[in-house]
């Protein structure tokens, strides 16, 4: 029962956050035409970040830090802004699976153009500060790890698997519309742990990497990454 409720929770504010990202639309079409479909962002975000804060003593892995500062301070940032140039840089053709009619997560008011820097703060915070933590949690911590061992707890990062490695960055990837870049992605997190010892670095790297991609796309216009 305790190995069922540690895989429970490090998978339950993931599979929330994912669901409620694939029923926008129809949550949209329920609510009518005069809902902001946007807001299911904020909704979600705040709704999982709840959880998370009511579930964090579960987290063991977030106790230990790294020994060496290094990896923390050095290697992590490095590492997600070098994932952040690869991720704005390998969005054509095949290597991206978003159509044309896709959503995009555009926060500028339809009649004025402007930035509602309401939506756009959530999106920021959300993608940079709730999601490193909740991914790598789920695709790092256990499942990279449960691949190898059901009772995932009780493996070393230092002993994870090339197998564990490739598939759990294999899947990651394609949870994105920019699957090779996310591939590349979560190999780098992926590294990160397993040398650093500490779940701590990948987050680091994570957060770097969606803030940066998250301050470009504000300052660009570039919506299609959201």
């Amino acid at each position: 029962m305790r190995l069922q409720r540690e895989v429970l929770v490090r998978v339950l504010p993931f599979a929330l956050f994912i669901l409620l990202l694939a029923l926008r639309d129809p949550i949209g079409a329920w609510l009518g035409p005069d809902f902001d479909v946007r807001l299911v962002y904020p909704i979600k975000t705040v709704l999982v970040a709840v959880i998370m804060l009511y579930l964090i003593r579960e987290y063991v892995e977030l106790r230990q830090l790294p020994d060496e500062g290094r990896w923390l301070w050095l290697w992590a940032p490095l590492t997600g802004a070098a994932v952040f140039v690869l991720w704005i840089n390998l969005d054509w053709g095949w290597l991206n699976l978003a159509s044309e009619d896709g959503f995009v997560y555009d926060p500028r008011d339809p009649r004025s153009g402007d930035i509602d820097w309401t939506l756009a703060a959530f999106r920021l915070a959300g993608s940079a500060l709730l999601v490193p933590v909740m991914e790598e949690l789920f695709w790092r911590s256990f499942l990279m790890r449960w691949i190898d061992r059901q009772d995932f707890l009780a493996l070393s990062p230092a002993l994870v698997s090339l197998k564990a490695i490739l598939i759990s960055s294999l899947v990651f990837g394609f949870e994105h519309t920019l699957w090779f870049a996310g591939i590349l992605a979560g190999l780098a997190y992926a590294w990160l742990y397993r040398a650093s010892g500490s779940l701590w670095p990948p987050i680091v790297a994570h957060a770097v990497t969606n803030g940066m991609l998250g301050l470009w796309v504000v300052h660009t216009g570039q919506w299609q990454f959201w």
